[in-house]
């Protein structure tokens, strides 16, 4: 075992962390009670953060290689990439509505309490995908591999979780939009983590934009929306397609201005 673990050290880095990683989210599946999940629901980050803190202590390093110390730098980021989260998704919104002549409301029966609700709500959520997904498995298998090949594997594992759904398999056009969005959106966070060295960034943008997408700039009128859209122009092939590129070229340009422009030292 010894020689093993000596031959494949990052191999079994890798083991470990899956273990570990497994262990969290099925001990918070035991322990988080309704009442805890309402009110308390970063069970789950707090026990990733504490099996990434072992991985790192038992390196000889601290959760500040990931960038996960708190400090006045990782909160700015955390808050910089919820607000460009947040914008990005609703220009990209605003410029695809020239074609697809959705007209934008705002909705008079919005809660803006369940709205602040929800952005509590959502960020542990992101938060637990950005440690499985850009945290330390992504940046060992960086080390035992490339980035390029990092980014192959971890978008395609980050696609399937959100694919492999009743709900998702049964529809062609949701299971295409995520198939072709959900890399891009693991290129967009990944990008963000390795300019910055920092978790709280990809954490921030994986945020902002799924509270958006959720909340702000939705396609109903449910009290928890802010806006939603009437009017819409998507009804053939032709349509979705041109959606689908504007909507991936958008946040590939995004990921293109982070990666060209977001050079940030520690």
């Amino acid at each position: 075992m010894k020689l093993f673990l000596l031959k494949y050290p990052v191999g079994t880095r890798l083991v470990l962390a899956v273990i570990l990683f497994g262990c969290s989210l099925l001990v918070t599946g035991f322990i988080q009670i309704d009442l805890v999940k309402k009110y308390f629901p970063f069970v789950s980050v707090i026990l990733l953060t504490i099996s990434t803190w072992f991985l790192y202590k038992t390196e000889g390093k601290s959760l500040k290689t990931i960038g996960l110390n708190i400090s006045f730098r990782n909160i700015g980021f955390l808050l910089l990439g919820l607000a460009i989260g947040v914008a990005a998704l609703g220009l990209q919104k605003y410029i695809s509505s020239f074609y697809t002549g959705e007209k934008w409301t705002i909705n008079p029966s919005v809660i803006i309490e369940k709205l602040a609700l929800s952005l509590y709500i959502i960020l542990p959520t992101v938060a637990v995908e950005e440690f499985l997904f850009r945290g330390y498995l992504f940046k060992k298998t960086i080390e035992v591999s490339n980035v390029v090949k990092a980014n192959i594997i971890f978008s395609v594992l980050f696609m399937l979780i959100h694919i492999l759904d009743a709900n998702v398999l049964q529809n062609p056009a949701k299971l295409i939009f995520l198939a072709v969005s959900i890399p891009v959106g693991h290129l967009l966070f990944a990008t963000a983590l390795l300019k910055s060295n920092t978790l709280f960034f990809p954490i921030g943008l994986h945020w902002g934009n799924n509270w958006a997408a959720q909340n702000l700039f939705g396609n109903d009128t449910n009290n928890s929306t802010l806006m939603h859209t009437t009017n819409t122009n998507i009804n053939s092939w032709t349509n979705f397609i041109i959606i689908l590129v504007l909507f991936n070229g958008f946040f590939l340009l995004i990921t293109f201005l982070i990666w060209k422009w977001g050079t940030w030292k520690s």
